[in-house]
């Protein structure tokens, strides 16, 4: 009897921890988000009639401390709300953003969706979300940076990973290593 209620307040306790750990502090730096706009690629193309930008090879976009790297990357625009969808591909892509916190959030995937206006980012294939040493990988990974709600899955055959690392293991690891110096 005991040992169904323990499992459930250890799956509780996990995702309690997940959630403080990887999402906490991910507020997008509203800074970015009034920033300007920098698109570095090899090719660029457009298709102006239906308002999508093609920006193609080494991608990098960024905007504030927001970084988006890949080999692909489509912008399109909303004909109704003018709101911008950028679709980044590549093997991997990868968004790295430094928080107003001043914590740096790190996601890889084999596609990023990011609706600034919607404050959400989604990746998929290989997904990855790295922050302050912990991570969370499956199949697609979602986040809402106003909600602070993470959701991660998998394919049937393949499990959500996540890994969680105390807030005091940094400090551990840097006052080892003053330590051995201090031997030396």
């Amino acid at each position: 009897m005991k040992k169904p209620y323990f499992n459930l307040l250890k799956t509780s306790c996990l995702a309690l921890g997940v959630t403080l750990s990887l999402s906490y502090s991910v507020i997008a730096a509203k800074v970015d988000l009034n920033e300007e706009i920098k698109i570095d690629a090899s090719r660029q193309a457009a298709d102006l009639k239906n308002k999508i930008f093609s920006y193609i090879d080494n991608v990098i976009i960024t905007q504030g401390s927001l970084t988006i790297k890949a080999d692909l990357v489509q912008v399109v625009t909303e004909a109704t709300s003018n709101e911008k969808t950028y679709i980044a591909k590549g093997q991997p892509a990868t968004f790295e953003q430094i928080l107003e916190d001043g914590t740096p959030i790190y996601l890889q995937a084999n596609e990023i969706k990011y609706q600034p206006e919607k404050n959400t980012v989604m990746i998929s294939g290989n997904a990855e979300l790295r922050q302050e040493g912990s991570k969370v990988s499956g199949t697609t990974i979602s986040y809402n940076f106003l909600t602070e709600q993470v959701q991660a899955s998998s394919d049937d055959n393949a499990r959500v990973q996540t890994v969680l690392q105390p807030k005091n293991l940094e400090k551990k690891k840097l006052d080892k290593k003053s330590l051995d110096n201090k031997n030396k």
